[in-house]
């Protein structure tokens, strides 16, 4: 039941342009972050939630800018 309500907040989070455009940047920025900063509790745990953060923050940038699409064209 968990899983089919964080998939709901995420579509609804997508669904929303300016959202989706911030959330994107506030994931991205903080993926950023983790690869630039050497900081001393780093391991391969948060090297790999950096690479997940910077993916889906990209994913979501790109889902704002460039707006909801068909499925399929008739």
């Amino acid at each position: 039941m968990l899983i089919r309500r964080l998939r709901g907040a995420l579509l609804r989070l997508a669904f929303n342009r300016f959202a989706a455009f911030a959330a994107g940047l506030a994931c991205a920025g903080g993926a950023g972050w983790l690869a630039i900063v050497d900081a001393p509790w780093e391991s391969w745990v948060s090297d790999g939630l950096g690479l997940v953060a910077g993916a889906t923050g990209a994913a979501l940038i790109l889902v704002a800018l460039g707006g909801r699409r068909p499925d399929w064209v008739e």
